[in-house]
């Protein structure tokens, strides 16, 4: 007969408020931090994802080490897994060129996986019950393939939408909405915990980019580096409230992990209902992917209507040969440092010529609105391919190249 696993105390904090505002603000930094690192420090992503599934390592032996939940060394652990998972799925994405459709396909296979093999091994997939080893692992293992998993599907939605940072925040926080009533009127507790869980990863990813991303592009323009750190500032407040107050400590545990009995009937119901919950998303997601991308079409559609009226000779003719050389030159160098892969370096450069552009509007706009609009245009598209939240360097190595022809 097998020997029992050696009981703890419960690993995990109680299912509170602070719990969900806490873990918002760890997929936050997820995000923010990850492109922080990776983009404005030059480490890159495969660099970047190595040196967390370090980190990461290093915090789960920690965490497996204690006897009980610590808040500290519990959410030092969610922070660094969340910024994984979203390195994971960056890699896939913009590294490999797996079709987010793809990605999201596979980790939500990857966690129905996770999530069969810990019921039938534990009959039980409560985080109340997290009290021996190998369900802290499938906890874990759960947990980093959920931040994987929000983050694809979140992107998956920006793709097809082409909502703004500000505007994408919406879905996730309705769908959790309507989780949260579904729990209220008699769902299954565990089935609600996961969606929820799920969800906050996408939410809080889209918090970070509706921080960090510049106000042309629906964000806020804190950056990446002031979003962080606001957020980490916010952690670190909450985990030391959290243990002076020992709010969402679990004192009295129930170690079979057994959850409380509820209606079968009523949980039948409230699966139609997260069912009809689920096939409004989708539709939502197909009528926003079939509409319009105002931003994109309105862009696409006048450089279109002036290009056909307006030659690279046209566009540069009216301005200062000195003027247009240095902008070409910058230009340049921004492309040389993309297909170098140096990304920090290729950030910078640009942020060069958007200040030299910006800083000669009221010297050359003057001369000729048309041509100055034109390039305007142009440049523009150079600066939105390459600060996007995951930069595909087809895209800006495209756009660059239409600049520089169009700079003659």
């Amino acid at each position: 007969m097998q020997a029992p696993a050696r009981q703890l105390l419960n690993k995990v904090p109680e299912v509170t408020v602070w719990f969900w505002i806490i873990k918002i603000l760890c997929t936050t930094v997820g995000e923010s931090f990850a492109d922080w690192i990776n983009m404005n420090l030059g480490v890159g992503l495969t660099n970047t994802a190595l040196i967390f599934t370090v980190a990461l390592a290093a915090v789960l032996v920690w965490q497996l080490s204690t006897e009980r939940y610590v808040p500290f060394v519990y959410w030092l652990t969610v922070v660094v897994v969340s910024v994984t998972g979203t390195l994971y799925t960056d890699i896939l994405t913009d590294s490999q060129g797996v079709p987010l459709a793809l990605s999201s396909s596979v980790f939500a296979g990857a966690l129905a996986v996770v999530f069969g093999v810990w019921y039938v091994r534990e009959r039980t997939l409560s985080v109340h019950s997290i009290t021996t080893l190998p369900r802290e692992l499938f906890y874990w293992l759960a947990v980093l393939v959920t931040f994987a998993l929000g983050t694809a599907t979140g992107d998956w939605t920006l793709e097809l939408t082409g909502w703004t940072p500000g505007v994408s925040v919406l879905l996730p926080l309705g769908l959790i909405i309507a989780i949260i009533l579904g729990w209220r009127l008699g769902a299954n507790a565990v089935l609600s915990f996961w969606l929820a869980y799920i969800l906050t990863r996408p939410l809080g990813a889209n918090l970070g980019d509706w921080l960090g991303s510049p106000s042309g592009d629906g964000g806020l323009g804190f950056g990446t580096a002031v979003t962080s750190v606001i957020f980490l500032v916010a952690i670190l407040a909450t985990v030391v409230y959290l243990t002076l107050s020992r709010s969402d400590v679990i004192e009295a545990q129930d170690l079979t992990g057994t959850p409380r009995a509820l209606s079968s009937a009523r949980e039948r119901g409230m699966l139609a209902y997260y069912a009809v919950v689920a096939v409004a998303a989708a539709a939502l997601l197909v009528w926003a992917h079939h509409q319009p991308h105002a931003a994109a079409t309105g862009e696409e559609d006048t450089s279109a209507s002036v290009t056909t009226h307006i030659t690279p000779q046209e566009a540069t003719s009216p301005f200062p040969p000195a003027e247009i050389a240095k902008f070409r030159t910058i230009t340049a160098d921004t492309l040389a440092k993309v297909n170098s892969d140096d990304q920090q370096a290729a950030n910078s450069r640009v942020t060069d010529l958007e200040t030299a552009w910006d800083d000669d509007q009221s010297a050359l706009e003057p001369k000729s609105e048309k041509a100055w609009s034109f390039l305007d245009g142009e440049i523009d598209q150079v600066l939105e391919a390459l600060r996007a939240p995951h930069p595909d360097k087809a895209t800006e190595v495209n756009a660059l190249n239409t600049l520089l022809t169009s700079l003659g």
